[in-house]
């Protein structure tokens, strides 16, 4: 069975690529195409520029960069306020920011209550 191509708005990604940013931020949600025709941050351009010539994953700390197609298939490792948490960029994910995938807050994983916890647990006999 052959894999079905992904389309964003009834484009392909290579159709996407070809168009000018001004003409891509129109398929973009509200919110990127306000980010998109304020222009970018130096660090969101030396992020791109990066990206294009990088054979390896590129670092940035630009947790609000739209995903353009040029992204695509490509490795970016974005800080989450502690460490680089390491991003495959998916089709799916066009029009979305970049700290969206690489989140800033771990699930809270809570153990059971410990001695002296609570008023019941005076109770436990320590043999």
């Amino acid at each position: 069975m052959a894999k079905k191509e992904f389309k964003y708005r009834g484009k392909s990604i290579d159709e996407l690529r070809e168009l000018s940013l001004k003409e891509l931020a129109e398929f973009f949600p509200s919110s990127a195409r306000r980010k998109i025709r304020r222009g970018f941050t130096e660090q969101e351009k030396i992020l791109l520029r990066n990206l294009k010539t990088a054979k390896k994953p590129v670092k940035t700390h630009c947790r609000d960069m739209i995903i353009l197609p040029e992204m695509v298939d490509k490795n970016i490792l974005v800080h989450n306020g502690k460490s680089f948490e390491n991003i495959l960029i998916l089709p799916e994910m066009l029009g979305h920011r970049l700290g969206e995938y690489s989140l800033t807050r771990k699930r809270v994983a809570h153990s059971s209550p410990g001695v002296g916890a609570t008023r019941s647990s005076s109770n436990i006999s320590v043999k």
